[in-house]
C-alpha cells in the first residue's frame, strides 16, 4: 500500500463518507447528562489541524480511540468512522488490549486509510511477543504500515523499560520494523512521570503519549515535568485524558453511562469545554478524547471553537481541580 498525504481525503473517499454519514446522526443524542450534539456532519466545522514530528504530518487535534468502536456493530463502526472522517478526523489510535476495537476498525477505515494517519501499540516487552503482535495489528487492521507505533502504557522503569530496551527486547521489533517501512514513527504511551523522562532520555522516540489534563496539573503535579523534557528534546507531545475528571466515587451512578471510562469523565459542557481547552492549550499536536461515542462528539464539536484559556478561566479550572481526585498524581520534584 503506498502512503499519501495524512492531512488530505480524497473526493471519492468523502463522497463514500457522504452516503454513509446519514445514519450516524442521531446516535446516542438521548444520553441523560452528556448534550446531544450540536453539529451535523453536514454543517459542522471541520477540525483544526497540528503538525506531527519533524515530518510536519497534520492532524486533526482530535483523534479517535478505537475504544470508541469497541463492542459496536461493525455497520455501526463503518458509518461512524466515515462521519469522522468527514469532519476532519485523521488521527486514529488503537491497540490490541482494547476489546475487540482492531477487529471493528480495520473494516471501517480501510476505504480511508490512505490518507489518515493510524496508530497502534503493544504491551509486550520482549522481542517474539512483540513480533507477534505487531504482524497480528498490522493483518487485523487491513494495513501494511503503521504510521506510529507506541510501546504502550510504560509504568515501571525496571519492569518496562528495562526489559524492552534490553537484548532480546521488544524495542528490537520496534526499531526493525521503523527499518523496513512496516512503522514510520516510533513512541510510547505512559502513564509515569519516572518512565516517561527515563524513556526519553534513552531513546529518540518521535512521539509521547500522556495524560495532559487539567485536574492531574493544577492538584496532582503530574504532566508539566514530562511536557517541559519532550518539548527539550524535541519529541512531539499527544495528550491522553483531556476530558477526564477525576477518579470514580464509590458506587458513582455514571459508572453505568459510562462504562468504556476508567474514570470518572467530563460530562458538564462548560467544565468540557474549559477542559479540553486547556489541553489544547498546552504545547500539544492532538488529544484522544474518552472512548464513549457521546464524550467522542462532544469533543468534536468543542475543538474547532478552540481559544486560549483566559487568567480568570484558569482560576476557575485551578478552583476545580482543588476539589477533585485526579486519575494521575505524583508525588516527586522531577
Amino acid at each position: 500500500m503506498e502512503a499519501s498525504d495524512p492531512g488530505r481525503c480524497t473526493r471519492r473517499d468523502f463522497l463514500k463518507a457522504a452516503a454513509l454519514s446519514a445514519a450516524a446522526l442521531a446516535v446516542d443524542a438521548a444520553r441523560a447528562q452528556t448534550p446531544a450534539p450540536m453539529n451535523t456532519s453536514a454543517n459542522a466545522p471541520r477540525l483544526p489541524r497540528r503538525p506531527y514530528g519533524k515530518s510536519a504530518i497534520p492532524l486533526s487535534v482530535i483523534g479517535m480511540g478505537g475504544i470508541v468502536v469497541m463492542n459496536a456493530e461493525q455497520g455501526h463502526a463503518n458509518r461512524i468512522v466515515a462521519e469522522f472522517v468527514e469532519r476532519g478526523v485523521n488521527y486514529f489510535d488503537v491497540a490490541p488490549s482494547y476489546g475487540d476495537a482492531e477487529v471493528k476498525l480495520g473494516p471501517a477505515l480501510e476505504p480511508f486509510r490512505r490518507d489518515c494517519f493510524l496508530a497502534c501499540k503493544t504491551t509486550q516487552r520482549l522481542r517474539d511477543g512483540a513480533a507477534a503482535e505487531l504482524q497480528r495489528s498490522l493483518a487485523t487492521l487491513r494495513t501494511d504500515y503503521f504510521d506510529l507505533y507506541q510501546l504502550h502504557a510504560i509504568t515501571d522503569v525496571a519492569k518496562d523499560l528495562d526489559t524492552a530496551f534490553a537484548k532480546g527486547g521488544a524495542m528490537e521489533v520496534l526499531i526493525e520494523a521503523r527499518r523496513t517501512g512496516q512503522v514510520r514513527h516510533l513512541g510510547f504511551s505512559a502513564h509515569s512521570v519516572e518512565a516517561a523522562l527515563t524513556a526519553m532520555d534513552r531513546f529518540d522516540f518521535d512521539s509521547i503519549l500522556v495524560p495532559v489534563n487539567f485536574a492531574t496539573y493544577h492538584a496532582g503535579n503530574f504532566g508539566p515535568q514530562i511536557m517541559a523534557r519532550a518539548e527539550a528534546k524535541g519529541v512531539t507531545r499527544l495528550a491522553l485524558k483531556a476530558l477526564a475528571r477525576q477518579k470514580w466515587l464509590p458506587n458513582d451512578p455514571l459508572r453505568t453511562q459510562y462504562p468504556k471510562c476508567w474514570y470518572q469523565p467530563l460530562a458538564d459542557p462548560r467544565e468540557a469545554e474549559l477542559a479540553l481547552r486547556f489541553t489544547l492549550g498546552q504545547a500539544v499536536t492532538a488529544a484522544l478524547p474518552p472512548g464513549d461515542e457521546a464524550l467522542f462528539r462532544l469533543a468534536l464539536d468543542l475543538a474547532p471553537r478552540f481559544r486560549p484559556l483566559t487568567a480568570a478561566e484558569n482560576q476557575e479550572l485551578v478552583a476545580l481541580a482543588a476539589g477533585l481526585d485526579p486519575v494521575f498524581r505524583f508525588a516527586g520534584t522531577a
